[in-house]
């Protein structure tokens, strides 16, 4: 009986290797695997991306349906089926929400400024190497081998990234993940406050500021942390010298695009420097960044704002393990999506040598050349300075290509800036909203190709309009 058995068991056995055999040797035709499970999902993105929509719009498989069929989705003044259609006199968008009141006043905004939109050409020029199919089955468990909530590959190729554009020191740094670099940065706020005293740190940004800063601080605020306003309002102050300071240094600067540094040194100033522009395609390089904790964010490198996945590279192994507490707390880790398609998103930057930092950087020097020239014809505004530097990713003398203009109305009447473009159709970002005066205005360069030439049309306009002798 037991050799019966034992005669069956094997015949099991064979049986299913053959299966086996036969069927890779059924997936695995003219030295390509040919697809399975993953052909219906290989179809329904091709199809999607296949639908027409003249070139002001885009389809998604997650995006508006009509009769459960994916329609188009219309850039700025442009609609109709195809999105073929301009809509005369419409308001260039150059605004966004990067407010907390302006958020929770109106969520169903449909841009937002900071979309770095004028890379998806680039994508489109590079399906292949950033397609991405995933299993039902992957990576379903919150952690990465029950140890951590972020990806160490992920980790590696952030490094090699870094090392390849000369833009931060990472060696013997440690790296944590974070949705955006949002909430990286709340998280450093949290980390770099004291844990046991009366007196909370003082927070400081210099003018002009991020809002995000101020606002995500105040919103947050705790017994650990205060906002407290401009940086330079606190210099000269003799208590500072005892006080826990945390200034968040923005650089390059958003609004203006400048190269910025620190105000605050000394035992009890910590510093963040977010770095979400320090890349070749909006600033020279002059050279690595060696901060003790720097915050990046995928949307400004590759484009993927809603992918919602920033980094910092931190020194101090205690200010890491604090960061890694609050993520823990405030989210339980990253999404493992985003992590995934990040990874395969550098990868391919890996794979394209200088390509997507070519393609950025010669479309954002385009955009500011332009913006320039139509600026300078008249009078009634002005940009911020653009000095030249050296770069050492492109081993030349650059200037700025940025992502935002922080432009000024120089006429004494013009005292809202904003109201001023607002009438020409013009929306912009309020200077008041970045702690300046409201004679600025901040304008996005980064959106699509659309936006940009009906901002730079209305811009025309305007001027010529107020200097009618003068012609482009």
């Amino acid at each position: 009986m037991k050799s019966i058995a034992s005669s069956k068991y094997l015949a099991c056995l064979v049986g299913s290797i053959v299966l086996n055999l036969l069927f890779i040797i059924n997936i695995y035709v003219g030295g390509q695997w040919k697809l399975s499970w993953s052909l219906g999902a290989a179809i329904e993105a091709e199809t999607v991306a296949a639908i027409y929509c003249s070139g002001h719009g885009r389809a998604y498989l997650d995006g508006l349906v009509v009769g459960n069929k994916p329609v188009c989705d219309c850039n700025t003044c442009f609609t109709g089926p195809d999105c073929s259609y301009f809509i005369p006199h419409c308001t260039a968008n150059a605004d966004g929400l990067e407010s907390v009141e302006e958020l929770l006043r109106d969520l169903s905004m449909h841009s937002y400024s900071g979309d770095p939109l004028f890379l998806e050409p680039f994508w489109m020029q590079h399906l292949a190497s950033s397609a991405l199919v995933v299993a039902g089955w992957h990576q379903m468990s919150y952690t990465y081998g029950g140890e951590s909530f972020f990806s160490k590959e992920l980790a590696k190729v952030v490094r090699k990234v870094h090392a390849s554009v000369g833009n931060a020191v990472t060696q013997n740094r440690f790296i944590i993940f974070g949705a955006g670099s949002t909430q990286v940065l709340s998280a450093a706020v949290f980390a770099l406050s004291p844990e046991n005293t009366s007196s909370p740190a003082k927070v400081v940004t210099s003018v002009p500021y991020y809002p995000v800063d101020k606002q995500q601080t105040q919103y947050f605020s705790s017994q650990k942390f205060k906002y407290e306003g401009d940086a330079y309002r606190w210099k000269n102050r003799s208590d500072c010298s005892s006080t826990n300071m945390i200034e968040i240094v923005t650089s390059p600067n958003n609004p203006d695009g400048q190269l910025k540094k620190a105000i605050f040194h000394g035992p009890n100033v910590k510093t963040i420097y977010d770095h979400a522009y320090y890349w070749p395609h909006f600033t020279p390089i002059p050279a690595p960044s060696d901060e003790d904790v720097m915050v990046f964010t995928l949307s400004k490198l590759t484009g993927h704002a809603g992918t919602r996945l920033g980094w910092a590279v931190i020194k101090d192994e205690t200010v890491f393990n604090r960061m890694m507490i609050h993520m823990r707390m405030n989210s339980m880790g990253v999404s493992k999506d985003a992590q995934l398609r990040a990874f395969k998103l550098l990868n391919a930057v890996l794979e394209e040598g200088t390509g997507i930092f070519d393609f950025a950087y010669q479309t954002m020097k385009s955009r500011w050349e332009r913006l320039v020239q139509t600026v300078s014809l008249s009078n009634r505004f002005s940009l911020e300075e653009n000095n030249p530097q050296y770069c050492t990713f492109y081993n030349k003398v650059r200037q700025l290509s940025p992502a935002y203009a922080w432009l000024k109305c120089e006429r004494e009447e013009d005292k809202d800036c904003y109201a001023v473009l607002e009438a020409a159709n013009i929306i912009g970002r309020q200077g008041n909203l970045f702690g300046a005066e409201d004679g600025y205005v901040r304008l996005s360069l980064v959106r699509t190709q659309d936006d940009f030439d009906i901002l730079i049309e209305r811009l025309h306009k305007l001027i010529t309009e107020e200097d009618g002798d003068k012609t482009m």
